[in-house]
């Protein structure tokens, strides 16, 4: 005689995934309840599905209430749960993939879904966000996306953004986007061979962008550049460039003087000889100057 059969059969996901999105946000049955964003928004939920989706949120809900003497108390604290970082649409997007397992993205939240994602520990909705950004990149946002994509260590994002960057980095260079990068992640973008931008224009979208760094963060120009500086490829200008950059320089110090006196020295021997090869090498969009052949990009 056969002994039982047993089997898990599947029913239909989106009929399961619609009806919980009835939920979302629904006051009918909810046991939780959030205050957002500066506005202040309510936003009402159902503590079982967060705390089995998210382990961030099951911590959350399940802390002892404030001024409780048993921190093991099974009472869990009631709310409202104040979050005033966050936009009351992202946070209702989080809370849309967490009941529905898929979530509603634009060009204005997708970012800061994809740091919400990041901080609560949602890997699968990070991995969502990711596409979606890669997917409509612009010019406008790019260099956003390249700063969020290496500061929460998203390899494959900082690769799509470079490549981007690199396409069309004269436009680029224009956005605020790109006077808002850290001085690491630019630096970073300046060590492209493939940049399509000549070497006089981006030494230009520095010193603008050091103008604001320096502003905003209340320090002065040459210290706030000093590491996109070093990337700046001066031994490929021509000498009357230089003489201009000088001019320049004497107002904001931006470059220091032994860089411009290497890029003097590489002109007056003909050759990169003492320059680091990288910045004798031409990018894509270098205009080609006639000492360019004189320098040597693979002189030590």
């Amino acid at each position: 005689m056969a002994g039982p059969c047993s089997a898990r059969l599947q029913g239909e996901p989106a009929a399961f995934s619609a009806a919980l999105r009835t939920l979302v946000n629904n006051p009918q049955f909810s046991d939780v309840m959030f205050v957002v964003g500066r506005e202040q928004q309510k936003v009402f939920a159902h503590r079982c599905v967060l705390a089995c989706r998210c382990q961030a949120f099951r911590g959350m809900l399940c802390q002892a209430p404030v001024g409780s003497q048993d921190s093991s108390s099974s009472v869990p604290p009631q709310g409202p749960f104040v979050l005033g970082n966050v936009q009351p649409e992202v946070f209702l997007a989080v809370i849309e993939f967490l009941y529905t397992n898929s979530v509603t993205l634009n060009s204005h939240i997708a970012l800061e879904v994809l740091t919400s994602s990041v901080e609560y520990g949602l890997q699968e909705l990070c991995k969502l966000c990711v596409k979606f950004i890669k997917d409509t990149l612009s010019v406008e946002q790019v260099c956003e996306a390249l700063q969020a994509a290496v500061t929460y260590g998203q390899v494959d994002l900082q690769q799509h953004c470079l490549a981007f960057i690199e396409g069309c980095t004269a436009a680029v260079v224009r956005t605020q986007g790109f006077r808002e990068l850290s001085d690491v992640v630019l630096a970073r973008v300046l060590r492209s061979d493939r940049l399509a931008v000549d070497e006089l224009d981006l030494v230009q979208a520095v010193r603008e962008w050091a103008h604001v760094s320096s502003a905003v963060l209340e320090r002065p120009v040459p210290e706030v550049a000093a590491l996109p500086v070093r990337e700046l490829r001066l031994p490929l200008l021509a000498p009357s460039e230089l003489v201009t950059l000088e001019s320049y320089n004497q107002q904001d110090l931006l470059i220091p003087v032994e860089n411009i006196a290497a890029a003097w020295r590489a002109h007056a021997l003909r050759k990169g000889s003492g320059v680091p090869s990288r910045l004798c090498r031409p990018r894509r969009g270098t205009r080609p100057r006639d000492h360019h052949r004189h320098l040597e990009p693979h002189a030590k």
